[in-house]
């Protein structure tokens, strides 16, 4: 590749510029820059020609029209190969420009922090992008640098090889630049169409970015590869926004478990613990403390919590780390070892994991997740859920709906105790999060019995309520999807449940409400249906 003599600078981030600039200016390239980057570059002892000057014409409309000139997108158009177009630069006095620095007004920024249309439209970059794509279309002769992040490392590669980059360097820039201007105008159009806060309907065309952030060992299964990628601008607490802060590298089931556990765990506001396997909780419980709420949820599914995720929504303290280590499953006059493959949690006491480290073997192959403070979701009608298919890609609404007590409706003669609208808020919000069609029995405020990813809804009640056993007496019962067999009741009143909580809406509600009534169970309706496939 050709030596860089002639770089452009006109950058609005103008983080490490002129570092980056001083560094190239000592390989002997020259400067042209506009006027806000070019004072910055000044002001740091650097000999700069402003734009207006090189192309002889100034800045008009308020700095609209600086870089939109013959002079700048001819030098950055032209091949250096071809002689013709060589002969017109020479004509034109046109200077072959060999390296574009450029970042773009903080549109993106700006539109979050607020402001009005008009306010958008002046914040909308023109020339840059024009430069930009024009460097990244030439870019086996030009380098476009978009990223502040990679001034260092181009700067040192221009220095190992005498004012040069790589045809791999040029190339890897130019698709960066590209995608740096469809971020922009995916930001701007998307920002338009929402004006005076009117909702979005779905968009016709559905453009996505995610960024990797690690290669993974294998995806679900030893034969499939896989990679995590998240969101830019994410900052609600998840697993995408949570940092490692110990244990070998998160594998795919790792993550797919992490954020099932998380989402749970963000509906309780007081001290919650979760403990989930293959997607679906197997432990949930709430209590006045964090340990007591991870000795009721560990026992649970203690079989089933054998090799595990957990979730807490406080930091991990001493009494629930002794906990945890104490732990272990009997079944049949056998006893089964304990362990947990990821732990998340708003922060970790040192004394806690010194603690685990001492007294299980299972510490350090522990992977450790980092959330911060957990808040439950808010409804936000830009939340989408997405559903791959082949070929295609399924899009929603996310299921953000919580447990909302006014709006329960009793529709049996009896109504739930006071005293178990706890019960009825941990088994129907767990039982949103287990796989369809699933049953979910809680007690004192602790999942007892889980029918989880069931056919039909009477195996997961009898699933859930073979789980639960002797603790089925007294527990409440939740259903993610409307009761239409009457079998499902009996059953449960018969086991010794004492409330029901489901949607409503079957074409014989009449029916399963009068099979409660007969047994004297307490019945309520959400109107809200949980369905998770």
């Amino acid at each position: 590749m050709a030596k860089i003599q002639t770089a452009l600078i006109s950058v609005a981030d103008k983080s490490g510029v002129a570092e980056f600039a001083r560094r190239v200016t000592a390989l002997g390239v020259e400067l042209i820059s506009t006027a806000g980057t070019g004072q910055l570059l000044r002001e740091h002892g650097l000999q700069v020609t402003d734009v207006s000057e090189y192309t002889g014409f100034p800045s008009i409309l308020g700095g609209l029209v600086r870089t939109l000139h013959p002079k700048v997108l001819g030098g950055l158009l032209a091949r250096r190969g071809d002689a013709e177009q060589l002969r017109q630069l020479a004509e034109h006095g046109i200077r072959p420009i060999d390296m574009v620095v450029v970042n773009l007004y903080p549109f993106i920024d700006r539109i979050l922090a607020g402001g009005g249309y008009l306010q958008a439209l002046e914040d909308i970059d023109i020339g840059g992008p024009a430069m930009v794509r024009a460097a990244a279309k030439n870019y086996t002769h030009v380098a476009v640098v978009t990223n502040p992040a990679t001034y260092d490392a181009l700067a040192a590669e221009l220095e190992r090889n005498d004012g040069t980059l790589s045809e791999a360097t040029h190339h890897a820039l130019a698709v960066q630049a590209f995608r740096h201007c469809a971020r922009y105008d995916e930001a701007i159009a998307e920002h338009l169409a929402r004006i005076d806060g009117e909702p979005v309907a779905l968009p016709q065309r559905l453009r996505l970015e995610f960024v990797k952030r690690q290669d993974l060992l294998y995806g679900e299964n030893p034969h499939q590869t896989a990679a995590f990628y998240v969101e830019d601008g994410v900052v609600e607490p998840s697993v995408s926004t949570a940092r490692q802060a110990g244990g070998p590298a998160l594998s795919f089931n790792n993550i797919r478990d992490a954020a099932a556990a998380i989402e749970l765990v963000r509906e309780f506001e007081q001290p919650t613990v979760v403990i989930v396997k293959h997607s679906n909780p197997c432990g949930v419980a709430c209590a006045e403390s964090l340990h007591v709420a991870y000795e009721k949820a560990y026992l649970g599914d203690p079989l089933s919590a054998s090799v595990c995720v957990v979730a807490l929504n406080r930091p991990l303290d001493v009494p629930t780390a002794e906990a945890m280590a104490e732990s272990h499953a009997e079944l049949e006059g056998k006893t089964f070892a304990y362990s947990v493959d990821c732990l998340t949690a708003p922060d970790f006491s040192d004394e806690a994991l010194a603690l685990l480290h001492e007294r299980t073997p299972w510490a350090r192959r522990m992977r450790l997740l980092r959330t911060g403070p957990l808040t439950r979701c808010s409804v936000d009608e830009r939340a989408r859920d997405f559903r791959r298919v082949p070929g295609g890609l399924l899009v929603q609404d996310r299921d953000l709906l919580g447990f909302l007590p006014a709006a329960l409706e009793v529709v049996t003669k009896a109504a739930p105790d006071p005293g178990k609208t706890d019960d009825l808020k941990v088994a129907w919000l767990s039982c949103k999060h287990t796989r369809s069609n699933a049953i979910v029995l809680a007690r004192r405020e602790a999942v007892v019995g889980v029918g989880a990813g069931q056919m039909n809804r009477l195996d997961a009640a009898r699933l859930a309520l073979r789980k639960a056993g002797d603790r089925a007496r007294g527990a409440v019962m939740a259903s993610d999807g409307f009761i239409h067999l009457a079998e499902c009741v009996e059953e449960a009143a018969q086991a010794g449940v004492t409330t029901i909580i489901q949607p409503g809406g079957a074409q014989n509600d009449a029916d399963i409400i009068a099979a409660a009534d007969r047994l004297g169970l307490a019945m309520v309706f959400t109107g809200t249906r949980h369905f998770r496939h």
